[in-house]
């Protein structure tokens, strides 16, 4: 609920703000991609404001996300051995109990359960 609430503060300025900022930067701009002839470019894009700072702003989350997930690859490599680890470790103790349990078991018992 608590969560809730504070990501309704926090994402509803945000929201307002790129609305403005949208309204406020609708005007339409080449973007030109020939660094060799702006006058005549042979490869350009019109379109307005807005769009190019929300994508270079989507464009910013996806890089630091890949940039983050890429520094936490030793993490998770270390995280999948100590689980293979501890799963090999498991198995190893249930083996063991299963063995005392047959060996602590009487010889008469035995015979009843594996007849079921």
């Amino acid at each position: 609920m608590f969560r809730r609430i504070l990501s309704l503060l926090i994402g509803f300025p945000i929201g307002i703000i790129l609305v403005a900022i949208a309204v406020s930067n609708r005007q339409p701009v080449d973007l030109i991609l020939d660094p060799f002839r702006p006058e005549t470019p042979a490869l350009s894009i019109e379109l307005p404001f807005y769009i190019y700072l929300m994508a270079a702003l989507v464009v910013g989350v996806v890089l630091g996300g890949v940039a983050t997930w890429m520094g936490q690859s030793r993490w998770r490599q270390t995280a999948r051995t100590q689980g293979r680890r501890a799963a090999r470790w498991q198995a190893e103790a249930d083996r063991l109990v299963r063995e005392q349990d047959a060996v602590s078991q009487p010889v008469g018992q035995s015979l009843a359960i594996s007849g079921r």
